[in-house]
């Protein structure tokens, strides 16, 4: 019998997020260092076997119902249709979040072993910029694996896009418009302080309410139900060309209602983006730690999460951990 997984404030957590590796096929300029980053050695990666006993444990003790494999770029882990399979015995909705650029190989052998849908990352549609802000000319190669997870039925697709302030916010419009062609819903999101160089500044964020202005005027919108524990703001096209959403992070924060907790590549349970503290779980789990008290340390670190990230506050402490290292 389960029992519910329970934060500081009541709030019930049924969505983990796992990191299955740290390394990635890009060298994005906001997750990665210019000098670049030392992957961990694969001792210090959990294992698939690993990975699947805290996924059953969080399912059987606390009745989660959402997993999403991140990275880095998870489809950077060889044999990840075999994870794949390992997780869709769970009773969850299984999903991923990638680049892309590799789903044009991927994307069948996934869906066939069980996962549910993905979310693609899209930051520009243009090829040098988009060279520029992933570190590889791969736009050709994400367009392909877009097409190539709709027609294996990975849905439903939904395209991330982190707006920066005079690098990328000039394709909103454009980036929706591609959202509407491909039947897919694009997240904006607010560009947020987890960059590896650590530059962010308030200034670059493009909020989501200039976002739904922008669009709107082109595509006008309505909201389109409640948001409940969802990131995204929703609304949908008044012309039937289907739904955006909006991730507003630092302008209008959700953390009160957010009802995830992230478990990183190396094995450390996270129970918030932001957090300072993580609980190591690698050692409980390679040192014979019953599922018990496996599920006993998950329920500490929960217990002990923070109201929120506090953003623009004298009192925000940046994590140390950027996001290639934590995961979405």
């Amino acid at each position: 019998m389960s029992r519910p997984l329970l934060d500081t404030f009541g709030r019930q957590v049924l969505d983990l997020r796992i990191s299955i590796t740290d390394r990635c096929n890009f060298r994005c300029r906001y997750c990665m260092p210019e000098e670049g980053i030392t992957w961990l050695p694969r001792s210090e990666v959990l294992s698939f076997e690993e990975l699947g006993r805290v996924a059953r444990v969080m399912v059987e003790h606390f009745g989660i119902t959402s997993v999403r494999l991140t990275g880095g770029e998870p489809t950077m882990r060889a044999g990840l249709p075999d994870l794949v399979a390992m997780l869709a015995r769970l009773p969850v909705e299984l999903s991923m979040t990638t680049n892309g650029s590799t789903l044009s190989r991927l994307a069948g052998p996934l869906a066939s072993a069980g996962l549910d849908r993905v979310t693609i990352s899209l930051d520009s549609l243009r090829a040098e910029r988009f060279a520029a802000i992933a570190g590889r000319d791969m736009l050709p190669a994400v367009l392909a694996g877009i097409e190539a997870a709709r027609s294996a039925g990975l849905a439903p697709l939904k395209l991330n896009t982190v707006l920066v302030r005079d690098v990328n916010d000039d394709e909103v419009v454009d980036l929706a418009r591609y959202g509407r062609e491909v039947g897919a819903e694009v997240r904006f999101i607010e560009f947020m302080p987890l960059d590896a160089s650590g530059e962010w500044s308030a200034s670059q964020v493009v909020p989501a309410s200039e976002v739904l202005e922008r669009v709107g005027a082109v595509y006008p919108l309505e909201p389109f139900g409640a948001r409940g524990t969802e990131p995204a703001e929703r609304y949908r096209y008044l012309d039937g060309g289907g739904t955006l959403g909006v991730v507003a992070s630092v302008t209008r924060p959700f953390c009160g209602s957010c009802d995830r907790v992230r478990l990183t590549a190396d094995g450390e349970l996270r129970s918030c983006l932001f957090s300072v503290r993580e609980r190591d779980l690698r050692t409980l789990l390679r040192s014979g730690a019953t599922d018990e008290e496996l599920a006993r340390a998950v329920e500490e670190e929960v217990a002990a999460k923070w109201a929120g990230h506090a953003i623009g506050r004298v009192t925000f402490v940046r994590p140390t951990r950027s996001m290639s290292q934590i995961g979405g």
